[in-house]
């Protein structure tokens, strides 16, 4: 009995002193975290830096997963970034994005708008198709369908001009195409038998 108890209270004492060095890493790593943030907020924060920053949170997270303030950072960044993809056209990828961070956060109100945004644009409807109006430029058709998925868009130069077709899938399941000459909007269809009405 008394060979047990010396044992037990060492054991106790390699346990209590190795959790505290572990706490205190714990927090100078979530420093150094930080120290990056302020390279990547700052006005001459460059695309590396941005990228820098992210993937220390990511390897923080990873290593602590129960850190809640690293986790809110993370899926923070995770949010900005698919907004990005989605404002570049890239929905299929930014939901992808959205959806991750809703598996660990479900009721993230920032992540659940833009999946419900980026599903929105993925398929265009009949109405936002009749929105569009002849002479509309490249930006304005965007602001109403969004940008095309990449490699969905072709581009010609003939001799009365430059002519580029935007497609898109609808929500009926067929493609969509939206013509421009010389930058603006001459013809849109809701499939290839069915013109709409510019």
């Amino acid at each position: 009995m008394t060979r047990t108890a010396p044992a037990f209270i060492v054991a106790l004492l390699i346990i209590g002193c190795g959790a505290q060095p572990e706490q205190v890493d714990r927090q100078a790593e979530w420093r150094d975290v930080l120290e990056r943030k302020k390279a990547a907020v700052s006005a001459e924060a460059s695309p590396a830096h941005k990228q820098v920053y992210a993937d220390s949170v990511a390897a923080f997270v990873r290593r602590h997963p129960d850190h809640s303030r690293a986790r809110e950072v993370y899926h923070r960044i995770q949010v900005e970034f698919a907004q990005e993809l989605g404002s570049l056209g890239r929905h299929q990828d930014a939901i992808r994005f959205y959806r991750s961070v809703l598996q660990r956060d479900p009721r993230n109100d920032a992540a659940l708008r833009g999946l419900a945004d980026s599903v929105d644009r993925l398929a265009v409807s009949r109405e936002k198709l009749l929105r569009l109006e002849k002479g509309m430029s490249h930006r304005e058709v965007s602001q109403i369908l969004g940008k095309p998925i990449p490699g969905w868009t072709v581009k010609q130069k003939g001799r009365n001009g430059t002519y580029e077709g935007w497609y898109y899938r609808t929500i009926a399941g067929r493609v969509a195409g939206v013509y421009f000459r010389d930058g603006k909007v001459f013809a849109a269809e809701e499939s290839s038998d069915a013109k709409v009405g510019l």
